[in-house]
């Protein structure tokens, strides 16, 4: 029995499970630019390879990444998008990538974030969604736990008919249940994917993000950039060998949602 069918506890996954079937759409929903490249860049990078059609979606608006105290927000704003969509195309997705625009470090747990979510997902009929954990323990930024939060209640109310019934009216959108929900940064990992093929190109696709390069990945210069491309290949290594692969990335996986 599925640890998500009603009244059951959750099980402690004692084995993983790998490598989904390449699902035909993809919806990967990120708290800011960067985010899905981080949590599962290699995952899209390989589906997108084998013929996925991969969208994009950003919560917040991105305008406080940076250390600078004189920055021009509102064109961080929009360097923060154009590089989303320079990451998107790094990791060969040929879906859409779109913005929620909350405010940076403002996000909520709100019914108006799951209904455009929600929205989202019933307007592009993805198979798989991936996005954040909200549960991971010790999480300190608020954007990334109520991203997974508002995406887990989005799911319910994308796949229920009787959820949005004015959305069904005003955009003319269906009801739609996915397949499966990849969290990444888990808590309790599930599931690997093997992106053994795909680590230059997830590689790429967090260079594309230059406005982070000094805040997220600590580079000021090109020796720090080889510094954090080092470290990234380290980490996607560490994560595969435990399961025989080259590299991975892990995530929570729910499926018969």
């Amino acid at each position: 029995m599925s640890a998500n069918e009603p009244g059951q506890p959750p099980v402690n996954a004692t084995t993983f499970t790998y490598n989904l079937e390449t699902p035909a759409i993809v919806l990967a929903i990120g708290a800011h630019p960067d985010d899905v490249e981080f949590g599962c860049g290699g995952t899209l990078a390989k589906w997108s390879a084998d013929g996925a059609v991969v969208h994009h979606l950003v919560c917040t608006d991105g305008s406080k990444g940076t250390w600078n105290p004189e920055a021009d927000i509102a064109a961080l704003v929009t360097s923060r998008q154009q590089e989303q969509r320079n990451a998107a195309r790094a990791l060969g997705a040929t879906g859409t990538v779109s913005f929620l625009e909350y405010i940076d470090g403002e996000l909520e747990h709100s019914k108006e974030a799951i209904d455009r979510i929600a929205l989202a997902i019933r307007t592009l009929k993805p198979n798989i969604v991936l996005s954040h954990d909200p549960w991971k323990r010790y999480r300190l930024h608020p954007d990334h736990r109520n991203t997974g939060l508002n995406v887990c209640d989005a799911i319910v109310a994308a796949r229920d008919p009787h959820f949005l019934k004015h959305h069904m009216t005003d955009h003319g959108v269906q009801h739609h249940r996915p397949d499966a929900l990849l969290l990444w940064e888990a808590d309790e990992a599930n599931h690997a994917e093997d992106i053994s093929s795909q680590v230059n190109a997830k590689l790429a696709a967090l260079e594309s993000h230059i406005s982070q390069f000094e805040s997220t990945m600590k580079a000021t210069d090109e020796d720090g950039m080889a510094v954090f491309r080092d470290r990234m290949r380290t980490r996607m290594a560490d994560l595969g060998s435990a399961h025989s692969f080259g590299a991975a990335e892990i995530f929570h996986l729910m499926n018969r949602l």
